[in-house]
């Protein structure tokens, strides 16, 4: 039996515009290749497709936002600047002082606020019109960030304990625990070491893959059903495409700061004795 070609989400996007009810084809549900996008060009054998240019060009916009806010600072801020500033307060009191502490956290600061703005704003394209794609429901990227992450929690407990005393850290030696601490301390180093940068890019990749299955799923659904008798479906999912985006607004914020929330507790966990 011959292998029928993978379809892209380009290719599905045009069959879709073309297919009502009752217009002789069937619904296509969104799927995985709603997450395949064929290159549109190339630059030096490197194939550039929608997510890599929406990452891009998220980058860029808040690499500009930030510069432009802060670039020419003033006692009394314009709108830009009171904004950044509000962004960047919220982040270093509501997240990095009141997990990690002012006196240890604030050499973090910028870099706890550059991840939830990165994180967020590739949540937001998702909501875009022409783009309509969260950067972060392709594995590789929430994958990336967490090994960054990783790397310095590891990275830290190291410089600050030494190896014997990372080694503590890294699989929560307690002497009282008694019979069961080696059991523990297995436990422990497997999820530390192994689990831990896994769950943190899940926990961002599965939100924002889901929503943007239910997102996609109703949007299709309300275009399938306008035809005859279909309208009245079709408006039902159309209201609810309208929720489900107002819900995945809010998913967006919470993500980007859950995401940042567990960065600064893994650091925090890697300047004290016990996590």
């Amino acid at each position: 039996m011959q292998k029928e070609p993978a379809v892209s989400a380009d290719q599905m996007l045009a069959f879709e515009t073309d297919c009502h009810l009752f217009s002789g084809c069937g619904f296509e549900a969104p799927g995985l290749h709603s997450f395949v996008f064929e290159p549109m060009f190339s630059i030096g054998g490197f194939d550039f497709n929608k997510p890599i240019l929406l990452a891009l060009v998220g980058t860029l916009a808040i690499v500009w936002f930030f510069w432009a806010a802060f670039n020419k600072p003033k006692l009394v801020p314009g709108k830009l600047q009171m904004v950044g500033e509000a962004g960047y307060d919220f982040i270093r009191r509501g997240v990095v002082y009141e997990t990690i502490g002012k006196k240890e956290g604030e050499k973090y600061v910028p870099l706890v606020v550059s991840l939830f703005f990165f994180v967020w704003v590739m949540n937001l394209w998702s909501v875009i019109p022409l783009a309509q794609f969260p950067v972060t429901s392709i594995f590789s990227i929430p994958l990336g960030l967490a090994l960054l992450v990783y790397v310095l929690w590891v990275g830290l407990t190291f410089k600050r304990h030494g190896f014997v005393g990372a080694f503590k850290n890294f699989t929560g030696y307690d002497k009282s625990l008694g019979a069961v601490l080696p059991l523990v301390m297995v436990i422990e180093l497997f999820s530390n070491l192994l689990v831990r940068p896994f769950t943190h890019a899940v926990r961002l990749f599965a939100n924002m893959f889901a929503g943007h299955m239910l997102v996609a799923l109703f949007t299709i659904a309300s275009w399938y059903m306008l035809n005859g008798i279909g309208i009245a479906y079709s408006v039902v999912s159309f209201v609810m495409t309208v929720v489900m985006i107002a819900f995945e607004l809010f998913i967006q914020v919470i993500q980007a700061y859950v995401f940042v929330l567990l960065t600064c507790s893994y650091i925090q966990g890697a300047l004290v004795e016990e996590h």
